[in-house]
């Protein structure tokens, strides 16, 4: 029996890592597409987590560990090309020597405006894998629905007021099956609590009136995932503070995997398979919330073992960020589906 509709993830979602050079017009390959929403972190320094997306255009950037306004710099990331990106000279997407990973979203031809909700949208998503880009303008006014065009009912949605150095939103229903909410966004260690909203339906999402999400005539920016079967997945788990923790199953070979203790004051943390591509015993680990480079998120964070397998992820650490006594939420994105359309069977890792 088929798991997924989607055979080859790597159309939709891919991790690519390069070096950089310092040089203007630094094209990185690899992509296997044009990707529209480009999230690059410096692996070796300390550099910024930079988002860049192209329904607000390729030179625009947010950060996920700061709540600094939209920035515009041409010497960052430059264009979103056939297979992949260009860069200029900034030393946070293109220092010389330096190491980054880019993960990479692969969404609709073009933008969409979209009048689903009570304040209009610009919308472009990717209705296969259930991944969406929306743009809209604040009235101040709560409860508001705006329209993310999938089809499909997102579990996450995590917003940005582009004009305001605010923090950012995130949303989940994942966690308890209400529109829950975790203080501070991704710059935060905060905890889940209750928004108050309507979970979001398979047109729209909601918003509460506060600078955060909806001010009257500032520009926001939300980024809308929805799980799709052998694709991606979205969940929590429940954590035993044991070094033999949970198995986690996905119906899918994950290759990014997102994981946020949702009690306690811990980091986002994110592995992949590309940076870490063998289940040693200690995954690379980078941290939405924190410009940390991979080596000082290990020594702020100790050993935290994951295993990455053919249907799912195993938790082989006691440490409390993967495997506290409380509820984690994570989002994984698939490297090949556990069994595709065709009933084939995916490989181990």
């Amino acid at each position: 029996m088929a798991y997924t509709t989607i055979d080859d993830p790597g159309q939709h979602f891919k991790t690519v890592i390069y070096t950089g050079d310092g040089n203007d017009g630094r094209t990185v390959t690899g992509v296997g597409f044009q990707p529209d929403w480009v999230w690059i972190k410096g692996r070796s320094e300390s550099e910024h987590h930079t988002l860049n997306d192209s329904v607000r255009g390729a030179n625009k950037q947010v950060y996920s560990h700061l709540g600094y306004s939209e920035a515009t710099d041409t010497d960052r990331l430059q264009s979103f090309d056939s297979d992949g990106f260009t860069l200029g000279t900034d030393v946070i997407v293109n220092k010389n020597s330096e190491t980054f990973v880019s993960w990479n979203w692969k969404l609709a031809d073009s933008n969409a405006n979209n009048t689903d909700g009570d304040i209009n949208s610009v919308v472009r998503a990717n209705t296969t894998s259930g991944v969406a880009i929306v743009t809209y303008t604040g009235n101040a006014t709560s409860g508001q629905a705006i329209g993310h065009g999938l089809g499909i009912a997102p579990k996450f949605v995590t917003m940005k007021n582009r004009d305001q150095a605010d923090d950012w939103i995130i949303f989940t229903n994942a966690i308890d099956g209400s529109m829950d909410y975790i203080q501070g966004g991704w710059q935060s260690t905060g905890t889940k609590q209750d928004s108050g909203l309507d979970v979001p339906t398979t047109s729209v999402f909601d918003v509460h009136s506060d600078s955060y999400q909806n001010a009257t005539g500032e520009d926001y920016v939300a980024y809308c995932i929805a799980p799709v079967k052998g694709f991606s997945k979205i969940g929590v788990y429940k954590g035993n503070n044991n070094a033999d923790g949970n198995f986690v199953y996905l119906g899918f070979t994950p290759e990014w995997v997102l994981i946020k203790d949702t009690a306690s004051g811990q980091s986002w943390h994110i592995i992949d398979t590309v940076r870490e591509p063998f289940n040693d015993g200690d995954a690379a680990h980078l941290i939405p919330n924190s410009n940390n480079s991979e080596a000082a998120a290990k020594t702020n964070r100790g050993t935290a073992a994951i295993d990455f397998l053919s249907n799912g992820f195993k938790i082989r650490s006691d440490a409390s960020l993967l495997n506290g006594t409380g509820t984690l939420l994570y989002i994984a994105f698939a490297s090949a589906p556990f069994v595709n359309s065709k009933g084939v069977p995916a490989n181990a890792r």
